[in-house]
């Protein structure tokens, strides 16, 4: 049973105001602490030297650079890379990566910033306040994590500050050593220079004793200055990728490992009520049967299940096929997609919700001349991630050894020492590449069931493997949701009253819940994040959305609440152009007078789409996402029912373009990624059950149907904002726009399907 949860606006502010005001006195005063120096050593290599927390140098002149984010495809070790060499001063092939250890100053402040429910066009005191003390609660937090589009934008500071800090202190050594003043000093390339004496130095032979000195004065380079940053160079992990040498955590092989497979519930939230393993321990290869229900259900999103562990997989696997478990299915056994709906749809039509913007006086929709109200639909999305879930654990000597690929090591730490009855600091993480994350990766079912399952194993790292459809049918879901958007038009065809209210779970609730062990209280700022801060100029505004708490797992899906909410307004803003009489672009371009970065973007996508084609037709979708502006132009066409989209080309300002390569890659990556959403991608759930298991019922674009995808970034002086996540959410409501302005049918549910 879905119940609405009821937690007003007013409790929601008040309680942030009591939080602000207690730390405001004294902490809160105080400059947020440096995120240069670390209080963990770093594990150098080659006779390297540390200069900071993030920055070691080697004799022969080699950077070792500490790594907290995490690579899943993203580009993310070479942009930050990037952003080290520029202000070092180096070479970007003379950065090798090491882990960073688990220490504060690696923690990613902007991810937290990010939860603020402040409308972009907010700026003023309060905002930065809140800001301000956030990024003071995420640096003693120190949550390490990846995610939210945040990577770049989150070490634009702080890792450009490691860069000119080191280069600084080789700079003073170098002065000092020379009896010059340092500002007669140079860095270029990895050698320091004084161009008077004709003297110059390698980095490598003065690091050492740089180390044990101070920096002076450390100064940013102007961006006017920059050599790198604003470069397309490759990515770095391209050549281990295409050789196939690069290791992901299901690489792994420590010295005896063995593996497991896993059995859980069928039904959402069943449980175990009875094992009879008598004859699959006989079966070849078994070393064991764990069931690790009571280590993990209460805590991670799998819940309860049972673990086959054998000398390869395969026989892991069909020893856990071959396993007799008796189920007891609970509550959820008549749980259903249409129960799920019903109960979205009774709480569209009863409950208040939490606002979470109000602009204007609605009183003003009584004058309109016209209203328009629809409702939309979009259902639970599986992340479908490429790399199969895995997690490799050893309990061993009082110490827990994990093996994954994490979007969270800090979670994962936690998990692991929790599960594993140690304390964290009695945990070794190695991090590995990531076969895909989306959001899926910050989860730590993975971690949670392999170290539950390696304390049976008496001492021998197991590696945990979930097959395709473990993974789609115990997945931590895309919420499903509801949205009826409702509008009234003067004479003149503008909107004079916008009034939006969605229905759906709140998926930071349980994520809080389960990875840090705190209830979720309050409006969630990701179930309306997309409508309630939108660019438009609409002079009467009200956006609600009602929390409906129900049993299904849910989980930050890439681009999280805007994968939804961009569909809803973009789509429904168009329904508005039809109303009025007026062009779809046109009628976007007159409420975006004030907003000139949204206008550009706009302007840069249709003119670079030009006119559709014979046959076909675009559609245009503009939405802003984790600091990024976005347009899209969608060329559809149509054929016997089915959806054809032939081109996309997307105009992004994201702020100044570290890599301009990166980018277009991500911009490409998201399209298809939404695109396989808006055309195939469908959770139900019937007798408490996912139906979908594989490829074959829950489908992503094979090569033939991907679209030719062109970028357009737009050039910013901004700083940096997000750019993994921002070119989904337009997606689909550009290709529905497409497919009415061929049909004539309004597509209001995904994924999208012509009757």
């Amino acid at each position: 049973m879905l119940t609405p949860k009821k937690i007003s606006r007013r409790r929601f502010l008040l309680s942030g105001v009591a939080v602000a005001g207690a730390m405001v006195v004294g902490w809160g005063v105080m400059p947020p602490r440096q995120r240069v120096r670390g209080t963990a050593a770093l594990p150098l290599e080659n006779g390297a030297v540390a200069l900071n927390g993030w920055i070691a140098i080697a004799p022969d002149g080699s950077v070792q650079l500490a790594m907290p984010r995490a690579e899943m495809g993203q580009g993310v070790h070479t942009a930050l890379s990037m952003l080290v060499a520029e202000e070092l001063d180096v070479a970007l092939d003379a950065i090798t990566l090491i882990q960073a250890p688990a220490d504060k100053i690696y923690a990613n402040l902007a991810v937290m910033r990010e939860t603020l429910p402040f409308h972009p066009d907010d700026t003023g005191r309060t905002r930065a306040f809140a800001s301000w003390m956030l990024g003071k609660v995420a640096r003693e937090m120190g949550v390490v994590i990846t995610g939210g589009s945040s990577s770049v934008k989150d070490a634009w500071t702080s890792m450009r500050e490691a860069g000119a800090t080191a280069r600084a202190m080789l700079v003073a050594q170098a002065a000092l050593d020379w009896k010059v003043p340092a500002e007669q000093v140079r860095a270029e390339n990895g050698v320091l220079y004084h161009d008077i004496s004709k003297k110059s130095l390698g980095y490598g032979a003065i690091a050492a004793r740089a180390a044990l000195g101070q920096p002076g004065k450390v100064t940013l380079k102007d961006p006017h200055s920059f050599r790198l940053i604003g470069t397309s160079v490759g990515r770095r992990d391209s050549r281990i990728k295409s050789e196939g040498t690069a290791t992901y955590g299901i690489d792994v092989r420590p010295e005896g490992m063995v593996y497991a497979a896993v059995r859980m519930s069928p039904v959402v939230g069943g449980k175990i009520a009875g094992i009879t393993p008598t004859e699959v321990v006989k079966m070849p290869g078994v070393l064991a049967v764990v069931d690790f229900s009571n280590a993990i259900e209460e805590h991670y999103g799998a819940g309860a299940g049972v673990a086959v562990v054998a000398r390869s997989f395969w026989q892991a696997k069909q020893a856990a096929a071959a396993l007799p478990i008796r189920w007891d299915e609970g509550a959820n056994a008549k749980l259903s997609s249409e129960a799920i709906y019903a109960s979205l749809s009774n709480a569209l039509e009863t409950d208040d919700g939490d606002n979470y913007h109000q602009r204007g006086d609605m009183a003003h929709a009584a004058s309109a001349l016209r209203t328009v109200k629809s409702l939309y639909r979009v259902p639970y999305l599986a992340h479908a991630c490429m790399e199969p879930i895995n997690c490799t654990a050893q309990v061993k000597d009082g110490k827990v050894t994990v093996w994954v690929g994490t979007q969270a090591p800090t979670f994962a730490r936690r998990a692991a020492a929790r599960v594993g009855g140690v304390s964290e600091a009695n945990v070794i993480l190695h991090e590995h590449l990531l076969g895909g994350g989306f959001g899926r990766r910050l989860e730590m079912d993975m971690v949670a069931q392999a170290v539950a399952i390696a304390r049976e194993a008496k001492g021998l790292p197991v590696q945990v493997i979930w097959t395709r459809e473990d993974d789609t049918t115990h997945d931590v879901y895309r919420p499903a949701a509801l949205a009826r958007m409702t509008a009234g038009l003067d004479a003149a065809g503008n909107i004079i009253a916008w009034e939006a209210k969605t229905a759906g779970g709140a998926l930071t609730h349980q994520f809080t819940k389960r990875n840090l062990g705190m209830p979720g209280a309050g409006p969630d700022r990701s179930t309306a994040e997309g409508v309630y801060d939108m660019q438009y100029e609409i002079p009467n505004q009200s956006i609600n959305h009602v929390v409906v708490d129900g049993p299904v797992a849910l989980g930050n899906w890439r681009s999280v609440g805007h994968s939804q909410n961009a569909f809803f307004k973009e789509s429904f803003v168009d329904e508005m152009a039809s109303a009025a009489g007026k062009d779809p672009v046109e009628f976007r371009r007159t409420m975006l007078l004030n907003h000139p970065r949204h206008l550009a973007v706009l302007e840069a996508a249709v003119t670079k789409a030009g006119q559709a084609p014979e046959g076909r037709a675009h559609g245009v979708a503009l939405h802003q996402s984790f600091g990024t502006i976005v347009a899209q132009v969608a060329e559809v066409s149509v054929q016997d029912k089915q959806i054809h989209v032939h081109r996309v080309v997307c105009a992004i300002d994201c702020g100044i373009a570290v890599n301009p390569n990166i980018i277009a890659q991500q911009v490409e990556s998201a399209v298809v990624y939404g695109l396989s959403a808006a055309l195939g991608g469908e959770i139900t759930i019937k007798d408490g059950k996912v139906v979908q298991s594989n490829f074959a019922d829950y489908p992503v674009l094979r090569m033939n149907e991907v679209p030719m995808v062109e970028t357009v970034i737009v050039l910013s002086a901004e700083p940096p904002e997000g750019v993994g996540e921002p070119a989904t959410p337009p997606i689909a409501p550009a290709v529905a726009n497409a497919v009415f302005a061929l049909t004539g049918q309004r597509l209001r549910s995904l994924p999208l399907r012509l009757a």
